[in-house]
């Protein structure tokens, strides 16, 4: 009998340690991967697929595009966004049909700054529901990747 209650107390502080390492790896699942990529790009001078994402943002108008564009800027959320001209979008909204006429940012980033960078947006957009939509990015040109990654570091 003596010998079952050091294997239950071994088996609790085991399942314990493996929740604690899964919910650890978890959080800084998006830490390591970072370093993982700037390793790998100082190391070899390349890209790793996916280590850079576009997001694209449709705004009501100019004046809102405009002010997205240069907070995702000054929180170093984004690298660059591009302003594309109005278009025309029809969608459905509550059921009806509907058009409007709207500005689409093109936003390029890190990956691991696509959680903070949604974040942002739903704070900031006018919209109910924001339209954000992200891409990885699969090949890049390793000059502009290297920008990417001085751009949107925090200071």
């Amino acid at each position: 009998m003596g010998c079952q209650v050091p294997a239950q107390n071994w088996l609790r502080s085991g399942w314990m340690t493996a929740v604690l390492v899964m919910v650890g790896s978890s959080l800084l699942y998006p830490v390591l991967w970072s370093l993982l990529w700037q390793l790998h790009g100082t190391i070899t001078g390349g890209y790793i697929s996916g280590s850079h994402s576009l997001a694209l943002i449709n705004c009501p108008n100019e004046e809102i595009a405009r002010e997205i564009a240069r907070g995702l800027l000054e929180k170093r959320l984004a690298a660059s966004v591009n302003m594309m001209p109005k278009s025309s979008s029809l969608y459905i909204w509550k059921g009806e049909i509907e058009e409007s006429s709207e500005v689409l940012l093109m936003v390029k980033t890190r990956t691991v700054k696509l959680h903070e960078l949604s974040g942002y947006i739903r704070l900031v957009h006018p919209f109910e529901a924001p339209d954000l939509m992200t891409v990885p990015i699969d090949q890049e040109n390793v000059d502009y990747s290297k920008y990417i990654e001085e751009v949107t570091v925090r200071t």
